[in-house]
């Protein structure tokens, strides 16, 4: 008998074409016993409302939320997996393409290799769903974890839309603190501490990439560009870049968000210890010398190329100015 998979998907003004392309790749699954709930987070676009319900109406494995204001990204993810109450859960984003197998083989990958949370590889994909990236895993330096890594206590690893957790993960997600700021890296925050994590290589669905993107998708390029319009290229704006959008954002707040659920002494104190070492980070205007620190917290497999740029930005940032200034 299949195990009942609870799919979680919340919309907000999203392109009407990205979502229903979605929906219909959900609801095409090779794998039937699921129910798919979404979350309108009170889209100003009537259309949204008007495509939600057909679609409901249409198959009974939705089920459908309209929130009365809006409670942004990370309050409507938790919202619906207050309603999840399903073995499995699996997120999904609003804008991207899942591949017929998606749900079966995370399903699969998960009971056989008894952990808390899989994550999948994907394509990234354009606009119009072409294949701009063959292996997400690859071109964004995912880190590769099978079974119990620290790597998932520092990074974010596998983005939501990628990953199956067990309800065990989901209870323990719940409620969220004030200080989340991202529920995929959570959920493996979580796993970590449980049954552990474990991956799948073969790409289950296409990762669409476009301007509206809220996490994800771009790369240090694409990014660093789109600072440089708004807050132009001198050092000032490249230091407040590295503290601010670097950092902090990417790292220092997701180690608090994790210090706040761990419930293992031994993270704890890792914890501890690296958020220290980011706020000594915050602190150098031109050079940190304890870059041995970074391999104590931060070097893992399939980082090679990543680390290189972060090593840089953390202990060089006059010579990651340099890459900021002209890339």
């Amino acid at each position: 008998m299949q195990e009942e998979v609870d799919i979680l998907l919340t919309t907000y003004n999203t392109e009407t074409e990205y979502l229903k392309q979605q929906i219909e790749s959900i609801l095409n699954q090779s794998f039937l016993d699921f129910k798919l709930l979404i979350s309108d987070d009170a889209s100003t676009n009537k259309e949204i409302r008007t495509i939600l319900e057909r679609y409901q109406e249409q198959d009974n494995r939705i089920i459908l939320y309209r929130q009365e204001k809006n409670l942004g990204y990370n309050k409507n993810f938790e919202f619906l997996l207050k309603q999840a109450n399903a073995k499995y859960i699996m997120f999904a984003d609003h804008d991207d393409v899942w591949y017929p197998r998606k749900v079966e083989k995370s399903v699969e990958k998960i009971k056989k290799e008894n952990v808390d949370l899989v994550y999948c590889n994907a394509h990234q994909v354009n606009v119009n769903g072409e294949i701009i990236q063959q292996n997400y895993f690859k071109y964004k330096n995912v880190p590769l974890i099978y079974g119990k890594d620290k790597l998932a206590i520092s990074r974010c690893v596998g983005i939501g839309c990628s990953q199956i957790i067990t309800d065990t993960v989901r209870d323990k997600m719940l409620p969220f603190t004030d200080e989340v700021i991202a529920h995929d890296w959570l959920a493996a925050f979580i796993a970590n501490e449980g049954k552990g994590i474990a991956y799948i290589e073969e790409p289950l669905f296409g990762y669409r990439l476009h301007n509206a993107n809220v996490f994800g998708g771009r790369n240090l390029a694409q990014n660093l560009s789109k600072w440089k319009e708004e807050n132009g290229t001198n050092y000032q704006s490249y230091s407040k870049y590295r503290k601010e959008k670097v950092i902090e954002k990417a790292y220092l707040e997701g180690a608090k968000m994790c210090l706040s659920y761990t419930r293992d002494s031994e993270n704890k104190k890792f914890l501890e210890n690296i958020i220290k070492y980011y706020e000594s980070l915050k602190k150098s205007q031109y050079i940190n010398i304890h870059i041995f620190q970074y391999f104590r917290f931060l070097a893992g497999r399939n980082l090679t190329k990543k680390m290189v740029k972060e090593m840089m930005i953390f202990h060089l940032p006059i010579l990651g100015y340099l890459i900021f200034a002209f890339k």
